[in-house]
């Protein structure tokens, strides 16, 4: 499944365009050998080759961009707006976050992008299904699995649509002709039709080739999501005769999957990557990712190791570099980012954020390349040690003697903190040490859509909502327990993607990667490697980190504070992994917390913004009885507030 970008142009205009009947026989007067006409998807060959396609743009498309950014991971608690405003609208919910979106240069994502993307791969589903079905054939790879994957990959995108959206239209079949008139169903109905695909997926499909293919527990993984979906806060005008029965069967399915992915043995390993295709992109605990990989032949590649990152080389004695990254700087961690972890205990803070790096454009004779050249020190509120946020001229390496030439500091007297020249700590889950240059945009690593971790605090949710706290507990637990510190552990070992690059430097610019990281600056405590241990013992008993954001937020009841929990929990676990935006949505406490957490969404941000709107571009196409909608109707179709 490597290879699915190749097909994917071709499949996709055949599918969109008709070209088999558009196309004149004297055009140019040449065979057209480089497309598919549509009477090839009445093939195995056909089918099979479709599949290939819409994997791509189902599951890999649009991490070669900012959609994933905007859609999931801007205006929620845990990120906010980074160096580079291209995207901030999504961040902040101003009054240009509308059916129009207000453009701030080439790289704003519009309205109608996610939308449009999202439908394209339901009309590439749609083809596969109906294919799969007609065709006479007795063959399991198109009878089961093909099929399968088609109704798999169509509920997949309406899952994201509802959960965007709301209700959206739903287009079950393959158009013959152009259409031109579509109703909004409601979200009872699209998520009902949801997981109907799902079963059927469930029914037809088996537990082979994952993480490349969708397997029965990838579809036993989303459909849990889609009853838990339809169980949560958003739906609740609607769901209560469905509830009981949902949450059950999120249990079961949840059970189900979780036998067959056990937890990597380290948070670390799932971010360790050092070539594509290694040891990390197959682990047991990953059920379904999207596939990239390293080879010039394929157009597509997966961007995301470009967002995340602070501009390190704007900094004293530091320029860009292969195993720095090419830092666009769109999203900054929020501070309920930084503290929502005990930074002590809890070792995915150390193993999620980069927080040293090494001079690498030394300059006189003071700093030498290899010197310590930025360090974060991310420490608690109650540390007295320092007088500046940005400390620049006290803080001395020990291992030098030499004052760190650039030094940011979480919590100091000064009150500025670390968002006041957006200086942070890089989200490192997504950076690539495999690129050919510094300035090359082309990620080689499999994005991971779904992993055990997540499911594991699906069921977890479904126990507080089922009011089984102490079973909650023990699913929490788990994912917990992995993310202590094991006996002998170092605490300041760190790595990620970027240690790939092994090499002294390329194009000579030598490297600003350093295997190390600031527990010790940031904790000021003795060395240590004994084991760390963040079981929660008892319902009611939650750790400082998370009676802070219960006593922020004014939770009182056990239902909320567990609730809020398992969501905090969530960050900590699957921060930046394009789950939250949604998560916030259908639990209905996403303006609860962009409020408190996100300077930039607080002043704006509304209970309408639970959900997206409908893009203007859809409303000025869709007709009625014939003739384009009126005002009017494209108000009533329209999300409410927008």
């Amino acid at each position: 499944m490597k290879k699915y970008k190749r097909l994917y142009i071709n499949l996709l205009l055949v599918a969109a365009l008709g070209l088999n009947s558009s196309c004149s026989e004297s055009f140019l007067d040449e065979e057209l050998t480089t497309a598919y006409s549509n009477s090839y998807y009445d093939t195995e060959a056909g089918i099979q080759a479709l599949v290939v396609g819409t994997y791509y743009q189902v599951f890999a498309l649009e991490f070669a961009g900012e959609v994933p950014l905007t859609a999931t991971q801007s205006g929620t608690d845990e990120f906010h707006a980074g160096g580079d405003p291209s995207n901030h609208i999504w961040n902040s919910y101003a009054s240009g976050l509308n059916s129009f979106v207000t453009v701030s240069n080439a790289n704003t994502v519009a309205a109608n992008t996610n939308w449009d993307n999202l439908y394209v791969g339901i009309g590439n589903a749609n083809q596969i299904i109906e294919s799969a079905t007609a065709i006479e054939s007795t063959n399991d790879a198109i009878k089961k699995t093909a099929l399968g994957e088609g109704y798999f990959l169509r509920a997949f995108n309406y899952l994201k649509l509802v959960s965007q959206y709301g209700g959206v239209p739903l287009k079950l079949t393959v158009s013959s002709n152009v259409e031109l008139e579509f109703k909004r169903a409601t979200a009872e109905e699209v998520l009902a039709q949801v997981i109907d695909d799902f079963t059927k997926a469930y029914n037809l499909l088996q537990n082979v080739g994952a993480p490349a293919k969708i397997t029965k527990d990838a579809v036993a993984h989303y459909l849990a999501k889609a009853y838990l979906t339809r169980a949560s806060e958003i739906n609740d005008s609607w769901n209560s005769a469905t509830k009981t029965a949902d949450l059950e069967k999120v249990v079961t399915l949840s059970n189900e999957v979780i036998a067959n992915h056990p937890l990597a043995d380290n948070f670390v390993n799932l971010w360790s990557f050092t070539v594509a295709d290694g040891a990390n992109e197959k682990l047991p605990e990953i059920i379904l990712a999207g596939q990239f990989n390293s080879s010039l032949l394929n157009t597509g590649s997966n961007q995301q190791h470009l967002y995340f990152l602070s501009t390190y080389d704007q900094l004293p004695y530091m320029q860009r570099n292969v195993a720095g990254g090419r830092p666009f700087s769109r999203l900054a961690p929020t501070y309920f980012m930084y503290d929502v972890y005990d930074k002590v205990k809890d070792s995915r803070f150390w193993k999620s954020f980069q927080t040293k790096s090494i001079v690498n454009k030394q300059s006189g004779t003071y700093y030498k390349n290899g010197d310590l050249g930025i360090i974060y020190i991310m420490n608690a509120p109650t540390d007295t040690r320092f007088a500046k946020t940005k400390n620049t001229d006290v803080i001395i390496d020990p291992k030098t003697g030499k004052t760190i030439p650039s030094a940011f500091v979480q919590y100091a007297a000064d009150n500025v903190g670390l968002m006041a020249d957006v200086r942070f700590p890089s989200l490192s889950k997504y950076v690539d040490g495999s690129r050919i240059d510094l300035t090359n945009t082309r990620g080689s690593r499999d994005i991971i859509l779904a992993r055990s971790a997540d499911t594991y605090l699906m069921l977890a949710e479904a126990k507080v909502r089922q009011a089984k706290f102490t079973e909650a507990l023990t699913y929490i637990n788990t994912v917990r327990i992995r993310a202590g510190y094991k006996d002998g552990e170092s605490r300041s070992a760190y790595t990620d993607g970027l240690a790939g690059w092994t090499v002294a430097g390329q194009n000579n610019v030598p490297i600003s990667f350093i295997p190390e990281n600031s527990y010790y600056e940031s904790n000021d405590i003795a060395v240590t490697t004994a084991a760390t241990s963040l079981v929660i013992n008892s319902v009611g008993t939650f750790p400082a980190e998370d009676q802070a954001v219960i006593t922020k937020l004014g939770y009182s009841s056990d239902y909320d504070k567990m609730l809020c929990l398992v969501l905090n929990e969530r960050a900590r676990e699957l921060c930046g992994e394009f789950h939250r935006w949604q998560d916030l949505s259908r639990t209905k406490t996403l303006v609860a917390r962009a409020k408190a957490y996100n300077i930039e969404a607080a002043p704006n941000i509304k209970d309408y913004h639970v959900l997206r709107p409908i893009p203007q571009t859809f409303l000025d196409g869709v007709y009625a009885n014939g003739a384009p909608l009126s005002a009017a109707e494209k108000d009533a179709m329209q999300n409410p507030g927008y």
